[in-house]
């Protein structure tokens, strides 16, 4: 009687399994199978004039993309793509331009089906500003060439972070699986900090230190100057190409590979466990190399300044360019 009575009850559950998946697949068919129309989140676009002057920006979001764009002549404006219950709260405090998300939902609203991304897109004129302060989750952040900063502070969870406007003073970002990204700026000091995530620096001056720090990301720098480039991470590689710096380079891995071209300073200190380190110099230098079970192959010189590479497991072939 038992199995008779579980029998009967698997095949109602069978058939009530089957007829909720057409009942689903007909409604996608109905919507065009735009995913989209099954979210619970409702959205609306608004749009804040900003009529007081300001010199620093700070935004403080969640989960909306940010971009900066430049406006027609001198007006400001502030476009919110949101959703109707995580309003974005914008005004002038002390001359700051505050974007603060407010997130007035109960906690049963945070159950149901998400779709959309949210966005803020600052219109601003073209030119120099003060500070800029950007705090977000999962949101990307996207800053072009036409602005210029006093500092830039970025800090992100899983957003990926695009920045093209130079500074006078420092830029730090900081990501945990986010991807960062600089390109064609100059800047007195940079820091640079993902875990997962990737950094990326194209054409980049930097009058003072730049720092890049990764847990198993990669790094790729290229056409970069400075006067000290320091670098340290676990597994991910680093790959550096013509990356100029007046005093140090320093790079410390565990897995690892570093790998250069063209590059050149003062003074180089290389340290990777079980990673590789293969390259070219534009300098001769006096190098002190070690691995414990790889292959050792560098210039013997007597001449410039100190490279001293040191590997476990890993092999080092290094050469003078021109040489």
């Amino acid at each position: 009687m038992m199995r008779k009575h579980a029998r009967i009850w698997l095949i109602v559950a069978t058939s009530l399994i089957l007829i909720g998946g057409v009942i689903f697949v007909g409604m996608l068919a109905i919507l065009n199978w735009d995913f989209t129309k099954l979210s619970t989140n409702k959205y609306e676009t608004n749009a804040h004039e900003i009529l007081e002057g300001f010199s620093s920006i700070s935004v403080d979001t969640d989960t909306a993309d940010i971009k900066f764009v430049p406006s027609e002549g001198s007006s400001c404006t502030v476009v919110c793509y949101e959703r109707k219950n995580v309003k974005n709260s914008v005004s002038v405090k002390d001359g700051v331009l505050c974007i603060e998300a407010v997130d007035t939902r109960k906690w049963y609203e945070y159950i149901g089906i998400h779709f959309g991304t949210p966005s803020v897109t600052v219109y601003i004129p073209q030119g120099d500003y003060g500070a800029l302060s950007v705090k977000s989750d999962t949101g990307d952040v996207e800053i072009p060439n036409v602005f210029s900063f006093e500092n830039i502070d970025i800090t992100e969870s899983t957003g990926d972070v695009t920045n093209r406007a130079s500074v006078a003073n420092a830029i730090n970002i900081k990501t945990s699986t986010g991807r960062i990204t600089l390109e064609n700026l100059s800047a007195s000091s940079i820091a640079l900090s993902v875990s997962t995530g990737n950094v990326t620096a194209l054409g980049v001056t930097c009058e003072g230190d730049l720092t890049v720090k990764v847990s198993t990301g990669k790094a790729n720098l290229k056409d970069v100057t400075c006067k000290n480039l320091c670098s340290d991470g676990s597994t991910g590689d680093i790959s550096l190409t013509n990356v100029i710096a007046s005093e140090l380079i320093s790079v410390e891995r565990s897995t690892g590979d570093v790998k250069f071209t063209a590059c050149d300073a003062a003074d180089i200190v290389l340290e990777t466990d079980t990673g590789d380190v293969i390259g070219t110099l534009l300098s001769p230098k006096v190098f002190v190399a070690k691995t414990d079970t790889g292959k050792v192959n560098v210039p013997e010189s007597v001449s410039g300044g100190r490279c001293k590479i040191t590997t476990d497991t890993g092999n080092i072939k290094v050469e003078i360019a021109g040489n």
